[in-house]
């Protein structure tokens, strides 16, 4: 409404929850409206109308009933929320035309009830409310405005007003009816002299979001900005202000987060006009979503213009048509042409001006990615879009989404910024530089001295895994750590790392297996350089063995110093492993290893296959792991005993190995179920003072456990105890057998 209305209704509304200062900050619906028109040219007071409003939920708080004075029984048999309003609406037309008046504004007390309540409540409802609530006056501003001593608008109260204009408090039980007939008091005391008070401080509240773009050179507030965590992964920018509805977002001012493989990750920066929307939105803490609730949290100017802030000319152009419906395709062919595109839509969703309306996301050298963003000029068009979603376009099918400016910005400054050959960044923990020449993959060998970790988050950094090898990170080669990228370059949730020898690599492989990295398990297995090496030139590794690299470029000759030799003969492993630990052995190749084709460094011939990150090791230090590992003398002597022979020998010689921290005896366990765990073996052996790191329960190759252990006591004599007290005892219903390898 125009601020030379002269016609104020004042309107105010309770819920069923909070009301006061926490007036729709727990999403409870309104069950109380109570209104009153004020002719401010004859300064005339109209009829009071008090209605009660049937709520979805047949429930009031408690603190809702001590204050408003109304039960269950007085709501249930009132009017829904639309009919009410309509009620409203048709009141006051009629009283306007009785008056002779053409316009009105509300008056409200403090601007909760239509910013914090009514528009929220009408967006979950889908009710289209009446033009009148989408302007305001507050009562406390103008009162502000016309005594400036009387301090700040937001802790203003209406006792303390009319106190201070020599009022007297209005005496009247019900509550609603109270408040306005206090307000109209105050408004009709401030119109007259020597006040003489002019209302002009109109409030807007904006009937749809408007998308744009930012740069990054433009300020921005910091007491503007929130950031809303939970979102469902589809939400677009719509959606989001949606959620906001009631509040002014800025032009643009909805930029959803994506993670590092360019996918949204359910958070979202959201820039208001001003503080007070800002700290209006904070109270929409943990408000629902649908059947989600959304965290809101304060967030700084440069964090939204990290996310938001562009300076693409290409951008810039293709965002300059205002008011346009945004959708995202993923996963086109990288031969797509535009008039590709454009028959995929079809006619029923035409594209704001044909292929200008198209924008293809490439790689700085020009190679497509697969997405592109489309403008259409409403949302009816944008609408029928979705429609293709999954749908076939060549061979591939195709994912639309909901997009924004901001989103737009995002993904081609990360495609734009992408190196050809790509790399993660450096750890901070690990001082030694990265090398600055192309590095060469690892010489080919059947020692199984690597492992390999299968199933790491795609966020997870060199820094997550020298953490998740904890103290094993003494024992990587320099330079082992091979992180494994896709055809996109993006992450595979693989990654190889070298270990100083075969011994330590079974150690990690026992310890570290599906331990947990930021909330997922990761598989640990031992391999040789030789799998590594096939893998990480574009080859497959599988149950059903190796695969070499796909040789669809050409191949050059490797040079003689980065040639692959001709695998050694294996040793056995007999000494290392136990039993049921034994993997089927590889046939030996007499002649020579099969020919692998040969990439150099150049980035376009990495286009095709996998390739790899290398990053230094943390610089070494003495082991200190406190469990055994067999030495390579004693492993041809045992490798011919039979298997219980073997392994008795091999723990036997890797209890007297010097490579122990201390002195001590090993005891092997067997027939352990096969979810135990360490706490459930140091609980067995309680009273023998063993640490968390004496116990090293074994595991088969497909990552179960075996149902043996092996365990280090501090004493000969302790163990010999152990094995006689505890030896055919029953733990967890099954009968554990104890023996005495020193």
């Amino acid at each position: 409404m125009a601020s030379h209305s002269d016609t104020l209704v004042v309107f105010f509304g309770a819920t069923a929850g909070a009301n006061g200062g926490k007036l729709g900050s727990d999403e409870r619906e309104i069950i109380l409206l109570v209104w009153q028109i004020v002719d401010l040219r004859e300064k005339k007071v109209g009829k009071l109308h008090r209605c009660l409003v049937k709520p979805d939920t047949l429930e009031l708080a408690d603190q809702c009933k001590e204050e408003t004075g109304l039960s269950l029984d007085d709501v249930v048999n009132a009017e829904p929320l639309d009919k009410v309003l309509l009620q409203f609406q048709q009141s006051v037309t009629s009283e306007l035309k009785c008056l002779d008046r053409s316009s009105y504004t509300l008056c409200v007390n403090s601007p909760l009830v239509i910013r914090q309540v009514l528009h929220p409540e009408a967006s979950k409802k889908n009710l289209v409310l009446p033009e009148c609530f989408f302007s305001f006056v507050d009562l406390r501003k103008e009162f502000e405005k016309c005594c400036p001593n009387t301090g700040p608008a937001n802790k203003l109260e209406i006792a303390s007003m009319l106190e201070h204009v020599g009022l007297a408090a209005v005496s009247e039980q019900l509550m609603g009816v109270r408040e306005v007939r206090s307000m109209v008091q105050l408004i009709l005391r401030i119109l007259a002299e020597p006040y003489n008070h002019n209302f002009s401080l109109v409030e807007t509240v904006k009937y749809k979001f408007d998308s744009g773009t930012c740069s990054k050179t433009e300020p921005v507030d910091n007491e503007t900005i929130i950031r809303a965590r939970g979102l469902p992964w589809q939400s677009s920018d719509q959606d989001i202000a949606r959620f906001f509805k009631g509040l002014n977002i800025a032009k643009g001012g909805v930029a959803l987060c994506l993670n590092a493989q360019g996918r949204r990750n359910g958070e979202a920066l959201v820039r208001f006009v001003n503080s007070e929307h800002r700290d209006l939105a904070l109270e929409r803490h943990k408000h629902h979503m649908g059947s989600r609730y959304i965290e809101v949290y304060k967030a700084t100017g440069e964090e939204f213009l990290k996310i938001a802030g562009g300076t693409s000319n290409e951008v810039t152009q293709f965002l300059s048509k205002e008011n346009q419906v945004i959708i995202r395709m993923r996963g086109l062919p990288f031969t797509a042409t535009p008039q590709e595109v454009l028959d995929f839509l079809g006619p029923e969703s035409p594209v704001t001006d044909g292929a200008e309306g198209l924008l293809f996301v490439k790689y700085p050298d020009g190679r497509p990615t697969g997405d592109a963003f489309v403008l259409f000029s409403c949302d009816e068009y944008a609408q029928n879009a979705m429609k293709k979603h999954r749908q076939i376009l060549g061979k591939r099918y195709i994912e639309l989404f909901r997009s924004t400016a901001a989103e737009v910005q995002q993904v081609l400054t990360r495609y734009l910024s992408t190196p050809l050959i790509s790399t993660l960044p450096a750890s901070p923990i690990v001082p030694v530089p990265v090398l600055a020449t192309p590095p060469f993959l690892p010489t080919a060998s059947s020692s199984r001295d690597c492992v390999r970790l299968r199933g790491l988050p795609y966020t997870a950094g060199i820094e997550d895994i020298l953490e998740f090898m904890g103290e094993h990170t003494a024992d990587i080669k320099p330079h082992g750590v091979h992180m494994v990228l896709n055809q996109q370059g993006r992450p595979s949730g693989d990654a190889f790392i070298q270990m100083k020898s075969p011994d330590k690599a079974f150690m990690v492989s026992q310890k570290c297996h599906k331990k947990t990295m930021k909330d997922r398990y990761v598989e640990v297995f031992q391999c040789s350089t030789e799998e590594m090496s096939i893998v990480l030139m574009g080859g497959t590794l599988n149950r059903s063995g190796l695969s070499p690299p796909p040789c669809k470029l050409p191949c050059l000759s490797p040079p003689t110093a980065y040639a692959f030799p001709t695998p050694p003969t294996i040793l056995s492993e007999a000494a290392l492993y136990q039993p049921p630990l034994l993997a089927a052995p590889r046939p030996h190749q007499a002649t020579h290893s099969p020919a692998l084709a040969y990439y150099p460094p150049q980035p376009h011939l990495y286009m095709n296959m996998n390739y790899t990150a290398y990053y230094p090791s943390p610089p070494v230090s003495p082991s200190t792991v406190s469990y055994f590992a067999a030495p390579p003398s004693v492993a041809a002597a045992v490798a011919a005993q039979p298997h219980h022979a073997a392994a008795a020998a091999a723990a036997a010689a890797a209890a007297s190995s010097p490579v122990l921290p201390q002195p001590g005896a090993l005891v092997r366990m067997q027939g352990l179920p096969y979810n135990t765990g360490v706490k459930d073996i140091l609980s067995f052996f309680q009273g023998y003072q063993l640490q968390p790191d004496a116990v090293l329960i074994l595991y088969n190759f497909s990552g179960q456990c075996s149902g043996e252990a092996l365990v280090t006591f501090p004493s000969e004599e302790a163990a010999c105890r152990a094995v006689a007290e505890r030896s055919s005892h029953v733990f967890y219903g099954q009968q554990i057998h104890l023996a005495f390898c020193n």
